[in-house]
């Protein structure tokens, strides 16, 4: 399923606003982005604007921006950055999505306090952790309540946009998390990921945008950055370090 099929940014209204996203290399030469996958994913280098993207499509689609689901409104600290304001999506032919998460990694510990914190009013009934699974996720590790989170909360037909999901997790987990993501796939959902996982980048079928200098481009998994960094450092880690620790 395609919920969203399409991204627009109004890059002329960021930079009259003075918008320090304006500056960001992958607006430039923007285009309306056409999602034609059920998996998408944004990679990139720190800083070339995957988490302002994904923290923007987040937004608009109706999510907080610390994460949760729409029914999550709480606030830690109000850091996201104004590009929602200015970003656009267009809906596919499928219908609505009935069920989603925004699952943003650095902030996925606020989440869990928050749903700590809500179970503990009377009125709330049944307990939302309980959705979550057995455990409490403060009480698993990072890695396990990812998985947790996937497996337990993560129904299908839903719209899934994450945030570098892979920060806590173990290479054997990444597989773990692209049998879950598979699975759902089949039910109907649809995956919006920014990542810098050169694992999860080869989910069978998926898109892959690569945001850089050059702006943001539809790239074949074996031609992204990550890919090719990590072929040839695997293939040669010890030339690769003697160029790295060499003081001359």
């Amino acid at each position: 399923m395609i919920y969203i099929r399409q991204i627009n940014i109004d890059c002329g209204a960021l930079r009259e606003a003075g918008s320090y996203v304006a500056g960001l290399p992958f607006l430039r030469n923007w285009m309306p982005l056409t999602l034609d996958a059920p998996v998408t994913f944004f990679v990139g280098e720190n800083g070339s604007g995957k988490s302002t993207l994904i923290e923007g499509i987040a937004v608009v689609a109706g999510f907080n921006p610390e994460g949760g689901s729409k029914n999550f409104n709480f606030s830690t600290r109000a850091s996201h950055s104004d590009l929602c304001d200015h970003l656009r999506l267009t809906r596919g032919l499928d219908g609505k999505w009935r069920d989603g998460y925004f699952l943003r990694a650095e902030s996925f510990y606020n989440v869990a306090s928050n749903i700590e914190e809500l179970d503990r009013i009377p009125a709330v009934a049944p307990k939302i952790s309980e959705a979550y699974g057995e455990r409490g996720l403060h009480e698993q590790s990072h890695g396990e309540s990812f998985l947790a989170l996937m497996r337990e909360r993560f129904f299908g037909r839903g719209l899934y946009i994450l945030d570098e999901p892979e920060a806590a997790l173990s290479p054997a987990r990444i597989l773990a998390m692209m049998r879950l993501m598979k699975q759902l796939v089949a039910k109907d959902s649809q995956f919006i990921i920014s990542t810098h996982s050169p694992i999860l980048t080869a989910f069978p079928g998926a898109a892959i945008y690569q945001l850089g200098e050059h702006g943001i481009r539809k790239t074949a998994w074996e031609r992204t950055d990550n890919v090719l960094l990590t072929k040839r450092f695997l293939s040669s880690p010890e030339s690769i370090l003697n160029v790295l620790f060499d003081e001359s």
